[in-house]
């Protein structure tokens, strides 16, 4: 927690300015913060990112619906196993450190299963955002490779 704090301090005080930048130097033993938004669509950016072990990830939910980082376990390798975390609409924001090297895989828990035609399947009885032949696009889904320091 001790190594979290300056993290979750600097991003209060960071975020709302607008000023997201690395909140400590690498080489002095503390991570940089990261960042991956929900833009207006139902997708993580960016999709792929590679940090540093010590590193933090925020991400920032732009869009009208409330978005979720959950684990998938069964390929992850960086820790946060179980994690299931609501990220509230219209800036939403969550916080993880990293640890320890290796991949953690999320999704979002409400925009990631397939249907029978391997198209994500929408929450809601209206759907939800289409292209003109009816697909969804792909499910929401990141990745964060974590290298060793």
């Amino acid at each position: 927690m001790r190594k979290l704090l300056p993290i979750l301090v600097a991003t209060a005080v960071l975020v709302p300015m607008g000023a997201l930048r690395a909140v400590a130097d690498h080489s002095g033993g503390e991570g940089s913060l990261h960042k991956v938004t929900v833009p207006e669509a139902d997708r993580f950016a960016p999709f792929a990112l590679t940090i540093r072990e010590g590193d933090a990830v925020l991400w920032v939910n732009n869009d009208e619906d409330d978005h979720t980082v959950v684990s998938d376990d069964a390929f992850d390798t960086a820790g946060h196993k179980g994690t299931d975390h609501l990220i509230a609409a219209d800036g939403g924001k969550f916080v993880l450190q990293f640890d320890h090297p290796g991949t953690f895989v999320y999704y979002c828990r409400f925009h990631a299963h397939l249907d029978a035609f391997n198209q994500p399947v929408a929450p809601g009885p209206d759907g939800g955002i289409q292209d003109p032949n009816g697909n969804y696009g792909t499910p929401m889904s990141g990745v964060i490779t974590v290298l060793d320091d």
